[in-house]
């Protein structure tokens, strides 16, 4: 056999080689993950459920769901354990590092004009009226009145 007749399979065992070397790297780490649980953690199982740690044994993990609920779960069942400040943001709300209260947007538009809502209202008061563009679409001469007679909503001119 030649050379150029084995690179394929020597590429596909390597592929296969390099896949199987990641996927034990990810168990691996998953593991220590498991294995760092400690009382008090934040988790949040592989179906979506965020509870904090009770109780950590040899192959489960009791989880307190809320007042009065625990649940019993299998220790390759936990899907993450999160750092305080994120398990309080996603459960409680609670967020650390809030930006100062001028940074929030306010209610109205009265910020953007730098003026406050009561000295607008009364400038939109004194200020002419807006002129849109839109002309009448009656003509205002009295002979092209006479010429064409007015169409109301329902008229046709098939007869």
């Amino acid at each position: 056999m030649s050379l150029v007749t084995l690179l394929p399979f020597i590429v596909l065992i390597g592929a296969m080689i390099l896949m199987t070397r990641s996927a034990k790297k990810k168990q691996q780490q998953a593991i220590e993950m498991r294995n760092q649980m400690q009382p008090g953690s934040g988790v949040r199982t592989i179906g979506g459920m965020y509870a904090t740690v009770k109780e950590v044994n040899e192959d489960t993990v009791l989880l307190d769901a809320g007042p009065g609920v625990e649940l019993l779960f299998a220790k390759n069942s936990i899907g993450a354990v999160l750092p305080d400040d994120e398990y309080n943001r996603i459960v409680h709300g609670i967020e650390h590092d809030l930006k100062s209260d001028s940074d929030v947007v306010p209610d109205d538009a009265s910020a953007l004009t730098g003026t406050d809502g009561a000295s607008d209202a009364a400038a939109a008061s004194d200020d002419k009226p807006v002129d849109l563009g839109k002309k009448d679409a009656e003509p205002s001469d009295d002979t092209a009145d006479e010429a064409a007679p007015k169409k109301t909503d329902g008229d046709t001119d098939a007869k």
